[in-house]
């Protein structure tokens, strides 16, 4: 057996250990989950600032959008970590980090608006993934 062989074993050996299909997905989703977290705190805890930020870039009914940006992003969170109805949840945050990209930082020629427009695309593409491949054996779905 060559190298690349024996190594081309050991990726598919991994692939099927409960490392991979267990704690890795679990990893994933904390991690995904992380930014949607700190971000719902964040809004909670300056409310009035976020308000007048929502209201800077001509979304309709600002007090209604950050509520139900500070809901999507805490009860998303949460639910992805739980791995509770995962994909469903994973493509509503992949939803709304499309659109938070296109309304917040669409000017891309600012480097910081395209580093965060890039950032959020990034995470639904993350995302993507939590949809097409279900949250892992360490999940609320798994358990039902």
């Amino acid at each position: 057996m060559s190298y690349s062989d024996a190594i081309v074993q050991r990726a598919e050996t991994l692939s099927q250990s409960a490392l991979v299909n267990g704690i890795t997905p679990l990893a994933g989703r904390v991690l995904l989950a992380a930014i949607f977290l700190l971000s719902g705190i964040s809004k909670i805890s300056d409310p009035a600032g976020t308000i007048g930020y929502i209201n800077i870039v001509g979304l309709p009914f600002p007090p209604l959008s950050y509520g139900a940006a500070v809901v999507t992003e805490i009860v998303g969170s949460i639910a992805l970590i739980l791995g509770f109805q995962t994909r469903i949840v994973a493509m509503v945050l992949a939803l709304f980090s499309v659109a938070t990209a296109l309304t917040f930082h669409s000017d891309l020629s600012d480097l910081n608006q395209f580093i965060h427009f890039f950032k959020n695309i990034a995470m639904a593409g993350g995302l993507l993934q939590v949809v097409a491949f279900g949250a892992g054996r360490y999940s609320l779905d798994a358990h039902r």
